[in-house]
């Protein structure tokens, strides 16, 4: 029997232990799924996109949605990281479903496609997705090999699964039949599968949020899925009740319940969810111009279900004129076309009763307090029903002449575009024959008065505007920054949408400069605007957007001295200036002094002529602070000029010199060759500078090799030992140049006889150095073996015995090896030093032997040698005149 079909006591062993693999326990290879009928979702046989995955039924996607959510909530996976909750979901949806008394839940996958369907990498898989799901205790997974033990794939077994079909039976949560299993794996398919092109079959597009890879992917596709479980057919998420945050907005805080993280990550996550396309966030228009209640839309679940956001926009408008009605409202005067006119069968308003079952909410079904509002308005105006009313435009006003008061629209809520103006305008009163239609004159002005956001402009306004861009600029940072004064945006011209994008760019670039954290500047600039807005009332009080925004809303006001200050606030910390509290304290301080004084110099006063007092001398300390910072800022500013000045003075001294340098380089360039007298050869040519340093470093080998095999006292042995190092390096070079001439055009060296120089110079050279560095190792060899660097040897190695974590096992491999380590580095330190040592004996040596040879003869000694010379004629007839 297979150990999946054991009791839950089996388990505490290795899974797959002792299992023999059947047929049904085969690889399921990338690209093959099970050959299952599309299941209908919604709807009758008949209509049309009933294939699209994303068109569930209601009871579908609450058997769904109730699966994910128990799943996601088990306590082996509930406290991990996305990625592993995506992973796990994935696992879940492609298990297969048990089939009688057989119970195979497992599924077979591939690593690098369990990754592609999380948009990571496979190594995140290997690394940080499988090891967390097994530590949990959520998965259990084995290696699948063919017949040469290669790995061809994984098996995996969600233990979630497992336990709730041995333990919850059919009627747990996570016990889908194999057709709702296969629904949500198309579901996942069409929101984030990375699409399949198997041979002989159809090609599986990708998902929609296919091309989002990387960081954070994982994320915005549980998320996705989540919020598409949660959206009704108008396609509108259905957001949560409660009081939130007001920077928050609703949206991110239902996202942050489903996900179970914090509203500024779902506001995120939010953010690029609706710069893939899949999100659309919206305000309910108010009449005010201020923000109304948000909402969020699924365009993949609202294209499912024929509906788009501009059909939603068009059928609800900024401000609805009449309140939708009911089926049956209105008897035989209901037009018979009110749901056709929208091309469905209505946007989450009145359905008709034989839609029922495509259709999630039935007729007449009222609304949660927790849920959304999805019930639009889908009665076009009209004026065919006889409510009262109608002839004044379906405003919902009192007759002309009426008190200002009444004038309150039908639904409670007053318009303050119409309620502030005067009664009686251009109006005729009662009783008098209008010369035009009032519906159509009021209409004009409200199609005129709205705005292209939704929002409805006050008519009279005072100066007609020219509209720049509808929507936030198209940079995310930009986005978010400016996030909090969205309806000012809507109501600056174009020219000065680009002023204002230009300003809160190079803030934003700014606070990105003093900051830890770069990447929080546009979000600490939002938060700037969102103060700004508190002190001044809100968006209704701003009459000018412009200088609002340019002059108080994206500047940074210092308290103090502080660059990092706005309004006492640490930029970079987010917590109070401890500066501003030094400069309060200061003044605080300043002022009890005064005040002590005035007691104690004029004792027994009044209160008023104390304060008096007081308050001229704290002004004389003002105006005397004000001059000392006149002062200060004059001192500061002469200071900067004179830093100018001289870092004007420095720069224009380099370049002095550079300029000078330059031309001694010119002029060098020119000179000959001092060996050779080549002309244009900056005073030495390239094979003289070979044969310089070639002979140099012949004489540096001939030291090397003195310094350990001749007597230093004897100045005879060390000049034969040079002189052998030196034949021997001779030797080595012509040897080197009879193989490069064996290698090489000998014709062409003897056509060019200064190329031949110059390659006889340089193969000289390289030989040279070669050799030196031979005579170094070898005499770095030798004077290791002598007895003061064996002495200091033994010495190390006894030390490295004794060290204190080796003294109860000093003769143990360990201490052996850090004693042999510590030996063997004190013999070359004494063999550098020996050789150090020695060679600079030699070159003092040297260094006085050249002074002997070069210093003048006593004139004892030359007189001596002159005598001995025989004259000639011509000095002899010299000495005798």
């Amino acid at each position: 029997m297979s150990v999946l079909a054991a009791p839950a006591a089996a388990l505490d062993r290795p899974l797959w232990e002792g299992v023999h693999t059947s047929a049904d326990d085969a690889l399921m290879l990338p690209g093959q799924r099970n050959g299952l009928p599309s299941v209908p979702t919604s709807g009758q046989p008949g209509d049309s996109g009933l294939e699209d995955p994303l068109r569930l039924g209601r009871k579908m996607r609450l058997r769904l949605l109730a699966a994910v959510q128990t799943l996601l909530s088990d306590p082996s996976i509930a406290g991990l990281k996305d990625a592993p909750k995506l992973a796990v979901v994935v696992l879940y949806a492609k298990s297969r479903a048990p089939q009688g008394e057989k119970n195979d839940l497992q599924t077979s996958i591939w690593g690098s496609e369990l990754g592609r369907w999380m948009g990571v990498k496979e190594s995140t898989v290997h690394h940080k997705v499988l090891p967390v799901l097994r530590g949990s205790g959520a998965l259990r997974t084995r290696v699948v090999r063919d017949a040469k033990g290669h790995p061809t794939g994984l098996d995996c077994l969600v233990m979630p699964l497992w336990n709730a079909h041995h333990g919850g039976g059919a009627g747990h949560p996570l016990a889908l039949t194999k057709a709702e299993l296969s629904t949500l794996l198309r579901l996942l398919e069409a929101l984030f599968g990375h699409g399949w092109t198997p041979e002989n079959r159809e090609a599986t597009p990708p998902g929609l949020l296919a091309g989002r890879t990387g960081k954070g992917a994982a994320t915005d596709r549980l998320g996705l899925l989540l919020m598409v479980l949660n959206t009704r057919a108008s396609g509108w998420l259905q957001l949560c009740g409660g009081s939130i945050r007001k920077k928050e907005g609703r949206g991110a805080a239902t996202l942050a319940r489903l996900l179970g993280c914090s509203p500024s990550g779902a506001r995120k996550v939010l953010a690029r969810l609706t710069e893939a396309g899949v999100v659309a966030r919206q305000r309910k228009a108010r009449s005010t111009r201020m923000n109304g209640r948000g909402k969020v839309m699924l365009l993949p679940v609202a294209r499912a279900y024929g509906r788009t956001l501009a059909s939603v926009e068009a059928v609800q408008g900024p401000e609805p004129e009449f309140s939708a009605r009911p089926d049956g409202a209105c008897g035989d005067h209901a037009p018979a076309d009110v749901a056709g006119a929208l091309g469905t069968s209505g946007i989450g308003g009145a359905e008709r009763a034989g839609d029922a079952a495509v259709q999630e909410r039935p007729d007449g079904a009222e609304l949660h307090a927790d849920h959304a509002s999805v019930v639009t308005p889908v009665v076009p105006p009209q004026l065919s029903c006889g409510f009262s009313g109608e002839g004044r435009g379906a405003e919902g006003r009192r007759p002309e002449r009426a008190c200002a008061r009444e004038d309150q629209a039908a639904d409670g809520e007053t318009t303050v575009a119409e309620s502030t103006q005067p009664v009686a305008e251009g109006g005729p009163l009662r009783g008098e024959k209008p010369k035009e239609s009032s519906v159509d004159e009021r209409g004009g002005q409200r199609a005129a008065g709205a705005e292209a956001g939704g929002r409805l402009k006050a008519v009279g306004w005072h100066k007609t505007q020219q509209q720049g861009r509808g929507g936030l600029p198209a940079d995310l940072g930009l986005r978010v920054a400016l996030g909090p004064v969205s309806g000012l945006w809507e109501r600056l011209s174009g020219w000065q949408q680009d002023q204002v994008e230009a300003a809160a760019k190079a803030e934003v670039k700014r606070l990105a400069g003093m900051l830890e954290q770069p990447e929080a500047a546009a979000r600490l600039l939002a938060d700037r605007l969102t103060d700004r807005l508190k002190e001044t009332g809100g968006e209704a009080l701003v009459d000018r957007p412009y200088p609002w925004l340019i002059r108080r809303g994206l500047v940074q006001r210092q308290a103090c001295t502080d660059r990092r200050c706005d309004d006492g606030i640490r930029l970079d910390i987010g917590r109070e200036c401890e500066n501003c509290g030094n400069v309060l304290h200061i003044r605080r301080a300043r002022r009890a002094k005064i005040a002590a004084e005035v007691d104690r110099e004029l004792p027994g006063r009044s209160e008023g002529e104390r304060r008096r007092v007081l308050d001229e001398r704290l002004r004389e300390q003002a105006a005397i602070e004000a001059e000392g910072l006149v002062r200060r800022r004059k001192q500061a500013r002469a200071e900067q000029a004179r830093r100018d000045a001289a870092r004007a003075a420095a720069q224009e001294r380099a370049e002095r010199e550079r300029e000078a340098a330059a031309a001694a380089d010119a002029v060098r360039q020119t000179l000959p060759c001092e060996d050779c007298g080549q002309n244009q050869a900056a005073g030495l040519c390239e094979a003289c500078d070979h044969r310089r340093q070639t002979e140099t470093l012949i004489g540096e080998a001939g030291l090397l090799a003195a310094a350990w095999s001749a007597d230093l006292t004897d100045p005879g042995n060390v000049a034969a030992v040079i002189a052998g190092a030196r034949t021997a390096i001779g030797n080595s070079i012509a040897n080197a140049w009879q193989e490069f001439l064996q290698i090489t055009d000998v014709a062409a060296l003897e056509a060019n006889p200064e190329a031949a120089e110059d390659a006889y110079a340089f193969a000289a050279f390289q030989t040279a150095q070669q050799a030196v560095q031979e005579y170094q190792d070898n005499a770095l060899a030798m004077l290791g073996r002598t007895e003061e660097a064996e002495a200091e040897a033994r010495r190390a190695y006894k030390a490295g015995q004794g060290r204190p974590w080796f003294q109860h096992n000093p003769n143990g491999a360990d201490a052996i090896a850090a004693a042999t380590k510590a030996a063997d580095a004190a013999r070359e330190r004494v063999a550098e030093y020996l050789l150090t040592v020695r060679l600079e004996q030699l070159r003092k040596q040297q260094a006085a032997a050249r002074a002997e040879s070069t210093a003048p003869a006593p004139w004892t000694d030359r007189l001596t040698r002159l005598a001995t010379r025989s004259l000639d004629g011509c000095t002899a007839g010299a000495v005798i005149a």
